[in-house]
């Protein structure tokens, strides 16, 4: 079964760019040339989207691929499809790897053990229960992403239309 994704590289260094376009390569099984242009937010990096397609399981092969790399940030997402949940990866170099299960509509799905255990944690004390479930949701790398997430000038728009 075959899904279909983004990769999302958010900011990246000059240097860093032909090897990630190796490492989706390899991952892909084919030659990757992504246009990069520059990221306003963080000057001296650079930026880059690519629409994929592949089989199921292909995001968390991309997003093992490429984390652990000082100065890269990036998000990985993969739609859900007849056998599998949709799939988001968020990486930054302080606060490293992000996996959430997305249901058809793009909402993150917390197992519920994930959900009991955040609610154990809290109510020993160990954590705040609103700052657990942020983490739950990811709401640390959305807040560090979120400045990177603005093309800038000169990024390729997209148009969508809505069909009714």
């Amino acid at each position: 079964m075959t899904t279909r994704g983004v990769l999302y590289v958010h900011s990246a260094p000059r240097a860093l760019c032909p090897h990630v376009e190796w490492a989706v390569a390899g991952v892909l099984g084919t030659r990757v040339n992504l246009d990069w242009i520059r990221q306003p937010a963080a000057p001296g990096t650079w930026r880059s989207e690519f629409s994929w397609q592949g089989q199921v399981g292909t995001a968390s092969k991309l997003a093992s691929a490429l984390r652990g790399w000082h100065l890269l940030r990036f998000e990985v997402t993969a739609e859900p499809c007849p056998t599998a949940e949709g799939e988001r990866y968020s990486c930054t170099p302080d606060l490293g790897i992000f996996h959430a299960v997305t249901g058809i509509h793009g909402d993150i799905l917390i197992p519920e053990d994930r959900l009991r255990a955040a609610l154990t944690r809290s109510q020993h004390g160990e954590t705040d229960l609103e700052a657990e479930l942020a983490k739950l949701l990811g709401k640390p790398w959305d807040d560090e992403l979120e400045p990177f997430r603005y093309a800038g000038e000169g990024a390729p728009v997209r148009w969508l239309h809505q069909v009714v």
